[in-house]
């Protein structure tokens, strides 16, 4: 049951990967492409600055969830070398 949550949970990082990495474009494409307001500036530089910030956001939060499990991974495969060697 234990392995079934975990391979589970990697399938879901790769999902959240992916859809952080959609997010990034489809924002960074709107802010380059929007209409400009008083608010907030639009153009290709504030596009290319949240493409830019966007994408090293998502390398860091998927490479810490990656991080995560392969820690659980060389834990479970550290133990089953244990268990393996003889006294």
């Amino acid at each position: 049951m234990r392995d079934f949550f975990i391979n589970a949970f990697e399938k879901l990082v790769g999902v959240i990967i992916v859809l952080l990495v959609v997010g990034v474009i489809a924002a960074a494409g709107f802010i380059a492409f929007a209409p400009p307001t008083p608010e907030q500036p639009t153009g290709i530089l504030p596009g290319l600055a949240v493409l830019i910030g966007g994408l090293v956001y998502v390398v860091f939060v998927g490479g810490a969830l990656y991080l995560g499990l392969g820690i659980y991974q060389n834990t479970r495969r550290m133990a089953e070398a244990m268990d393996r060697r003889q006294p």
